[in-house]
């Protein structure tokens, strides 16, 4: 037997410090392709042919950069790994670290080239040291593009050089962005630095963002006549993380610009709150033969979600109970589910779990409550 209970003054009573008035339609937006999202839910804030494929440009250099965190990770290389420079990545046109041929360059160096100095030249000769060449590089790529669900992307060089059959999308860019953010903090770092000399050539981050915007930490332009001026930013304000992703405008200026215009959209009107607090009972579920009746339940951890002012008056929280409760139960033990719900979105199902121990009761009170549940 499942009893089904709707709590709409739980969640209704925590959501309400959100503002009063609903967020406003999306400002204007030019460029190709674009995505906004909230980092720790994966929330979509905002986008527009978000799934198109569109050629990366020097966007591609963060999955080169990732490649290369993955490999130290998995102690394959490493930081002070010496590359010798071939000469295909010395000859590397457009943006470059200038690198010399025949030179020995450490990792660590190339990296803050791809990171900082976008520089074809240390793509290039990244991916020969790790993969022996940029076309088994390019294998990698894709398979690591698979495994974070980048189902719309397939990548052939590690600059972002044009090449036929070269395509990715904001979706796409954005995926393996978060993957960098989360899971190499201490590479990700590098992202916000502002200029890197290598060979006495000192060159600035393409990054405008980061001199315009304190709050932006990262992380990378792209830019070919085809594929336009691209950008993906990412910032931090009051412990929320915002990732934009802006493809195929028109200029340096205005991908700063359509950027700028989503990060200030998102972090006014959307919010990072705790919905359902955790270890708090939701209600207190009758429980039988045990030595008490009343078992409080909830979720275990605090779960919170990113809103707009204009959902607060539509979320609910609804509780499924798994009955009859018998005991012995044991505090953590799942006893049902909670749903979260705004509107006619299910926002997310978490476990509903006893927050108390209760052991068996007495024989009598067993035999008692075996008569009562007959009836």
């Amino acid at each position: 037997m499942i009893r089904l209970i709707t709590l709409l003054t739980t969640l209704l009573t925590l959501l309400s410090s959100a503002a009063a008035v609903s967020a406003p339609p999306l400002p204007d937006i030019k460029a190709t392709g674009y995505l906004l999202v909230e980092f720790d839910t994966g929330r979509v804030l905002a986008a527009e042919n978000a799934d198109e494929r569109l050629e990366p440009a020097s966007l591609t250099k963060i999955m080169t950069a990732h490649i290369a965190f993955e490999e130290i990770k998995a102690g394959r290389i490493s930081l002070d790994d010496e590359v010798v420079v071939s000469e295909k990545a010395w000859r590397m046109g457009g943006s470059r670290m200038f690198i010399e041929v025949n030179t020995s360059v450490t990792v660590r160096e190339l990296l803050k080239g791809i990171i900082i100095q976008s520089g074809n030249d240390a793509s290039v000769a990244l991916a020969e040291h790790i993969a022996g060449s940029e076309e088994a590089f390019a294998l990698l790529m894709n398979k690591e593009a698979a495994k974070l669900g980048m189902t719309n992307s397939n990548f052939v060089n590690a600059s972002g050089y044009p090449a036929d059959n070269f395509y990715v999308t904001a979706q796409d860019i954005a995926k393996v962005s978060k993957a960098t953010i989360r899971d190499f903090p201490e590479f990700y770092e590098w992202y916000a630095l502002r200029d890197y000399t290598y060979n006495d050539i000192k060159q600035n981050n393409r990054n405008r963002l980061l001199w315009l915007d304190t709050s932006v930490d990262g992380m990378k332009t792209g830019h070919t006549d085809a594929a336009g001026y691209c950008l993906v930013s990412s910032a931090v304000r009051d412990d929320m993380r915002l990732v934009a992703v802006v493809m195929g405008t028109d200029s340096d200026a205005a991908r700063n610009e359509e950027s700028r215009k989503l990060l200030n959209y998102g972090f006014r009107f959307f919010s990072k709150r705790t919905l359902l607090a955790g270890n708090t009972a939701l209600q207190d579920a009758r429980i039988w033969k045990g030595t008490v009746e009343s078992l409080p339940v909830g979720i275990s951890d605090d779960y919170y979600h990113v809103v707009s002012s204009d959902e607060a008056d539509s979320a609910s929280a609804r509780i499924t109970l798994t009955e009859p409760l018998i005991a012995p139960i044991n505090a953590g033990d799942q006893i049902g589910e909670v749903s979260i719900i705004s509107g006619e979105a299910v926002l997310a199902v978490l476990p509903l779990v006893a927050l108390e121990s209760v052991e068996t009761g007495g024989l009598f009170k067993r035999l008692l409550d075996t008569i009562r549940l007959w009836f």
